[in-house]
């Protein structure tokens, strides 16, 4: 078995940061394919991939295949979560890497429906539907791989890494669609561009493998290798001995996933229609603003996290959150790009309060042997539940003509959900946890 001597200090801090940017890497390529689709579900996909018979309609079936990622993600979820807690978390991060990086390139290469008919939607579900098989399996390794280096009273912001990745993919997919859109005439865009964005994807993935064949096991899974500890079936042992920790992990993620929903990928829609609508590029950049904000709140709301009660700090940002829709429908009845830009930034802080503290959150609330599974499992179902629909759902509630408040009530809703599931959580720190980090580093109490 491999030794979990502790490494000297100064060793231990460089692996931790190796680690730390590791599962940022991975978690951002993740949320760079997310976002570009997300972002080219309003503004390509829906021209080219489905009939333009109808227009709104083919916006919706756009954003469907958008939530087959995510209705794949439980399968992700089961089969590399069991893997990851049976064989380790860095051999399941290289395969979830290669799949969804694999998956993203394919889009760019894929024939349009005038091209091939309604083979291109289908191929382009299929490949979504992959991209959510990876994504599954890939951010509840990527959490443990930078918080089980570390002290587990500083889990917040190390796991934070996996979190920081949402908004440095967003804001890199945003930003080459900007400068594509902007660098191109319409027609090339649509003809070519377009490609050329999800074919990044594969110098993403080049550098995420490097990255990860530098770094060794988690000195947690080989302290439970060691102990013989592996589970032999750990998706039937969380379902049989951790119901309530998982019921509570999936019911806390459901208001920032449904919120992310609205501010990073619907709010595309919302600030191009209506009176005075913003540009493509405009919004866009809404988006691209925001996320740039949130690569520097996420880490300071991780590490806050670890200072103050996490499921307190949680629950400010979800309520925060609901309370600041209302005041984003209002002020963007009439589309500005100061109103809309300011409505974005603060929306995303709101979502970065909740969504920095999550990682450690969903993690701690399961015992390390069954981690990655717990971790996989809450984060998968939830998808399907919260972030998953919730673009379609909007598009639906728009087209009510409700002046957006029916949106509002929704992602109240999604919020009081998320409170009701941090109600029922509760922190876990392992033994296993504290016996694999050196004492020179670890507080003498949990």
């Amino acid at each position: 078995m491999p030794s979990t001597k502790p490494e000297h200090p100064l060793e231990q801090r460089r692996t931790l940061r190796r680690a730390f940017i590791a599962s940022l890497m991975g978690t951002s390529l993740e949320w760079y394919d997310f976002a570009l689709y997300g972002a080219s579900a309003a503004v390509v996909f829906s021209q080219l991939f489905f009939s333009n018979d109808d227009p709104a309609m083919a916006t919706i079936k756009a954003f469907l295949t958008y939530a087959a990622g995510y209705i794949s993600r439980p399968i992700g979820g089961v089969v590399f979560g069991r893997l990851g807690d049976r064989v380790g978390r860095k051999k399941v991060l290289m395969w979830t890497l290669m799949l969804i990086g694999g998956s993203t390139v394919c889009i760019g290469l894929l024939p349009t429906y005038a091209t091939v008919g309604v083979w291109a939607p289908i191929a382009l579900v299929v490949l979504r539907f992959l991209q959510g098989v990876g994504v599954g399996g890939e951010w509840g390794g990527a959490v443990l791989l930078s918080s089980e280096f570390g002290d587990p009273n500083e889990r917040g912001f190390w796991a934070s890494a996996a979190q920081i990745g949402v908004p440095l993919g967003s804001v890199l997919a945003n930003l080459v669609l900007l400068i594509l859109s902007s660098a191109l005439s319409k027609s090339a865009f649509l003809s070519w561009g377009w490609r050329l964005a999800f074919m990044l994807a594969g110098v993403i993935v080049a550098f995420g493998i490097w990255l990860r064949l530098r770094l060794e096991e988690t000195p947690v899974f080989k302290r439970l290798a060691e102990r013989n500890e592996v589970p032999e079936a750990p998706v039937m042992d969380v379902l049989r001995t951790q119901r309530r920790a998982l019921t509570g992990a999936v019911l806390s993620r459901v208001g920032p996933d449904v919120a992310y929903a609205f501010f990073a990928v619907f709010v595309l829609v919302w600030l191009k229609s209506g009176p005075h609508a913003l540009s493509s590029n405009e919004a866009l950049a809404c988006t691209l603003v925001g996320g740039a904000f949130q690569v520097v709140t996420m880490p300071v709301a991780g590490w806050l996290s670890d200072r103050v009660d996490r499921r307190m700090l949680y629950a400010g940002g979800a309520i925060g959150g609901a309370i600041w829709m209302y005041v984003f429908i209002a002020l963007t009845q009439t589309r500005s790009f100061a109103m809309g830009l300011a409505g974005v930034v603060i929306g995303l802080f709101f979502h970065s309060i909740m969504y920095a503290p999550q990682a450690a959150h969903v993690a701690e609330q399961f015992h390390a042997r069954l981690r990655y599974t717990g971790s996989s499992l809450a984060y998968t179902i939830a998808g399907i539940i919260g972030g998953g629909f919730a673009p379609s759902a909007f598009a639906w509630l728009n087209s009510k003509n409700s002046g957006g408040y029916l949106i509002a009530a929704y992602v109240t809703i999604a919020v009081v959900i998320t409170l009701i599931g941090l109600a029922m959580g509760k922190r876990v720190v392992d033994e296993v946890d504290q016996n694999v980090i050196d004492p020179r580093l670890t507080p003498s109490h949990v």
